[in-house]
């Protein structure tokens, strides 16, 4: 694999980045102040499950966990008044002490990010705070996790193209998915799987466009760890990242070399990150037992009905494609439409699969590249249509699909569409066209995701903004809406300026000059 040189990284360049990843920050935060508690995928239950922890309740067996009372009492409260009636954890925890009959299904996953999340409501002495403020303090540090991703993007791109302008193209990309936005800034287990997926994607791209040095291999092999130590939608990465240290190098490093080197990867992997996984197979005899077995038992076909494959695949890809563009709420309620949806995903899928593995006019061939980006998602897709299938024969139900089961790959998806789009376009014009036509849509449809969030959660779904909403978010917002408004002032200016900046971004990362030779 013969690599070109890779554009050196201007201050300009370097300071739009940070700009660009501080606005895509802030845009989280925005998010875990806009979304109403418990108002994101599995929040309850993994508050209830940090709750727990923080207690020094442990870690049961998977299934054998239940919401606590405190909890469940936290939700009704909300329901019922605004939030200056609300209690404290402390007086939710004395007022209604131990657990509900519901199951609280986290327990199936390493308690990693559980650990986590109790040791920030200890060091915030959580008992003192509301419990909204509790769990607003969770969606703030999962936001801080997630927020350096739009600086992983941007140098995973970079790596991949060799191109400034797509490079601060990546991180605007990010706005497109309403959905991980929503799920970044929620309590939830998938907030380092973003981080530590993104931190594999890119160690991995920088393995395949020549980074070959030790460091890199092992600080693959220990990242890859720690997104298996967090969450089983990581184990694919570890396949993933033997493929690509095996491909790594190609033409410079003999077979041997790269066998030893896969090697390396896999056993620092092992050694760091296999304890959780070993534990399920000698205490379950199973990876990853069902949280949701208990409720979820097996179930036969009523009579005159059986499975079929066009009902499976219309629920599973419909779900996932809906999930993973932008449907938030608990129980995915608010769509940003389906007819949206399905043009994104038509269109994202068709320009990857048409441009992403074809050779490149001119520089370096990037197909081999290319193809080992697209193990890590291909491999995520197919081991959750296989999960959901088996739990579709057992228990009549279509169950287990969500689009951000995919979010650990999302920098692979990422780099793949750059290296698709920049194929598209065969004159500096239509290069410069498309390079700003993408920086202005991908936002825009963020934009829209929070104004239909907003609009569905404070104000019956009749407009993003109004009197009434705002009265509704003052009487059970977490922080005065002044503030949310100069969050969403300074992201909306972010944006603005990093759009225009990338509009005016030649290929080489300088201002772009007409009659000059250029790629997106």
């Amino acid at each position: 694999m013969q690599h070109e040189p890779h554009p050196v990284v201007t201050r300009r360049e370097g300071l739009w980045v940070a700009v660009l990843t501080a606005v895509f920050g802030l845009w989280l935060v925005l998010w875990a102040l806009v979304v109403p508690a418990f108002q994101a995928p599995d929040e309850p239950a993994h508050f209830d499950a940090a709750v727990h922890v923080a207690t020094g309740a442990g870690w049961p067996a998977p299934g054998a966990l239940h919401v606590s009372n405190a909890v469940q009492a936290a939700q009704q409260e909300q329901a019922a008044g605004d939030a200056s009636t609300w209690s404290t954890m402390s007086e939710l925890l004395a007022a209604h002490p131990g657990d509900s009959t519901t199951v609280d299904q986290m327990t199936q996953h390493p308690p990693t990010a559980y650990a986590a999340d109790a040791l920030v409501l200890r060091a915030l002495h959580y008992g003192s705070l509301r419990w909204d403020h509790a769990l607003v303090a969770l969606r703030l540090v999962d936001a801080v996790l997630v927020t350096p991703l739009a600086l992983l993007a941007w140098a995973a791109v970079r790596r991949v193209t060799r191109s400034p302008r797509a490079a601060l193209l990546a991180p605007l990309a990010l706005f497109a998915t309403p959905q991980l936005a929503s799920i970044g800034a929620s309590v939830t287990n998938d907030a380092p799987v973003l981080l530590l997926g993104g931190g594999v994607v890119w160690l991995a791209a920088r393995l395949l466009t020549g980074d070959l040095r030790r460091r890199t291999l092992v600080a693959l092999g220990v990242v890859t760890a720690a997104l298996v130590w967090t969450k089983g939608t990581g184990l694919p990465a570890v396949p993933f990242t033997a493929v690509v240290v095996l491909v790594a190098g190609s033409g410079v490093l003999s077979i041997g070399r790269r066998l030893v080197r896969t090697l390396v990867v896999l056993g620092t992997t092992a050694v760091l990150g296999c304890w959780w996984w070993l534990h399920n197979l000698v205490t379950y005899h199973r990876l990853q037992p069902d949280g949701y077995a208990a409720i979820r038992p097996h179930a036969d076909f009523p009579p005159g009905e059986h499975p079929t494959v066009l009902h499976f695949l219309d629920v599973s890809w419909g779900t996932v494609a809906r999930t993973f563009w932008g449907s938030p709420g608990q129980r995915a309620q608010v769509s940003i439409g389906d007819l949206l949806t399905a043009l994104l995903t038509i269109v994202a899928v068709l320009v990857v699969l048409l441009w992403a593995f074809r050779r490149p006019r001119v520089g370096a061939d990037t197909r081999a590249t290319a193809w080992c980006l697209a193990v890590f998602p291909s491999l995520l897709l197919v081991l959750q249509t296989a999960s959901s299938a088996r739990a579709y024969l057992d228990t009549t139900q279509v169950a287990g699909t969500q689009g951000r089961y995919v979010f650990p790959a999302l920098l692979a998806l990422l780099a793949l569409s750059a290296l698709a789009w920049r194929r598209i376009p065969r004159t500096a014009g239509g290069r410069r066209a498309l390079a700003t036509g993408i920086a202005v849509a991908t936002p825009g449809v963020g934009l829209y995701g929070l104004a239909v969030v907003s609009s569905w959660f404070w104000n019956a779904a009749r407009a993003p903004l109004t009197a009434d909403g705002i009265a509704r978010y003052e009487a059970s917002g977490p922080v005065p809406f002044a503030l949310v408004a100069t969050i969403a002032v300074l992201v909306a200016v972010g944006l603005v300026a990093s759009v225009t900046r990338v509009a005016r971004t030649g290929p080489s990362g300088g201002a772009a000059r007409h009659g000059r030779s250029a790629e997106v």
